[in-house]
């Protein structure tokens, strides 16, 4: 299970004092206004910043991060993405889970049939869709809807799916 979890990509300045544009990568771009702290990938590492100020502009948000005070100092952390860690991630409610979490799933049929790994999760706006990439290169697409995914176990990476007649 990762550690850290992205939650937005700075895309941009945002006038000259050192503020940053940043394209969210979560369902709550609120919950920014709530962040004390993020963390920057640094190669391996994270190192944490605080978050002096928030403010939403269209779809965006504008961050001010400590140790940023000028537009050359912002520029250098475009495209970078930013993280919290588990502590500051958003509590889902039962039966979610976080995208990263289920990427690399191993999948299974509830006959024991190993399906392939997770890939990607598309959203749809009535569910979820799983890809599934099998060992032999083809993509199996799945709903993610209680009458197909039975058990998620994040813990032992594997998801047993009810194979339903005409999903393959």
């Amino acid at each position: 299970m990762l550690q850290y979890l992205k939650v937005g990509q700075i895309i941009n300045t945002h006038g000259i004092r050192g503020e940053v544009k940043v394209y969210p990568l979560t369902d709550d771009i609120k919950r920014f206004k709530k962040l004390k702290y993020v963390f920057i990938r640094n190669g391996e590492e994270y190192k944490k910043v605080d978050i002096e100020g928030a403010k939403f502009f269209k779809n965006f948000v504008i961050l001010k991060l400590s140790g940023i005070e000028s537009m050359s100092d912002a520029e250098k952390y475009k495209n970078i993405y930013i993280y919290v860690d588990r502590e500051n991630a958003v509590k889902l409610p039962d039966d979610s889970y976080f995208i990263a979490d289920l990427i690399g799933l191993k999948v299974e049929t509830t006959e024991g049939e190993e399906l392939g790994s997770i890939t990607s999760v598309f959203s749809t706006g009535s569910n979820d869709v799983y890809e599934i990439k099998s060992q032999h290169g083809k993509t199996i697409l799945i709903p993610a809807i209680k009458d197909v995914v039975k058990l998620v176990d994040i813990d032992n990476g594997r998801m047993i799916i009810n194979l339903l007649e005409g999903l393959i």
